[in-house]
């Protein structure tokens, strides 16, 4: 899903809007696929040399190479075998250069997804100086679906408008 807001003058005209959308739709895939493969270095590669990569139990990795290695490390022992359920819910260009993606994914072993995504992702994406879309910083948060729903009960204009 994309959203779409009112063209200003610091973005892109809908051809190049829709190609970076492409792009970066692309470079999601393409870590996703490292992941799949348990390829450390690969996964890294998706990152710029100086992002940030917060998971969600807090661990803070620093730069594509950090990145690579420690997933490297982590595709060898607890994550041995796993798959990355991803689905983009919101992609927004912001300028030329930088988008912002929110996705809800999950971590999985054999081929069946799960049903409800337990994990929400906010993603900052660059077009680096290579001209190529890479993730500039990702944070990982696991939703609570059930304290979700106790917020909203007890205070309903807590609830977010979409989704």
């Amino acid at each position: 899903m994309s959203t779409r807001h009112p063209r200003s003058a610091c973005q892109p005209a809908e051809s190049t809007r829709t190609a970076d959308e492409t792009a970066i739709r692309a470079l999601l895939d393409r870590s996703r696929d490292a992941w799949d493969r348990g390829d450390g270095a690969g996964y890294g590669a998706q990152f710029t040399e100086d992002a940030t990569d917060v998971t969600y139990v807090g661990t803070v990795y620093r730069g594509a190479a950090e990145i690579g290695r420690a997933h490297q490390a982590l595709f060898d022992s607890f994550l041995k075998g796993t798959r990355l359920a991803l689905e983009i819910t919101d992609l927004r260009l912001h300028g030329q250069g930088t988008a912002v993606v929110v996705t809800r994914g999950d971590v999985h072993k054999g081929t069946r997804r799960p049903r409800r995504p337990g994990k929400v992702a906010t993603y900052t994406v660059v077009r680096d100086t290579d001209g190529q879309w890479r993730i500039a910083a990702v944070q990982k948060t696991r939703r609570r679906p059930l304290m979700e729903a106790f917020s909203f009960r007890l205070q309903p204009s807590t609830r977010p408008a979409a989704g």
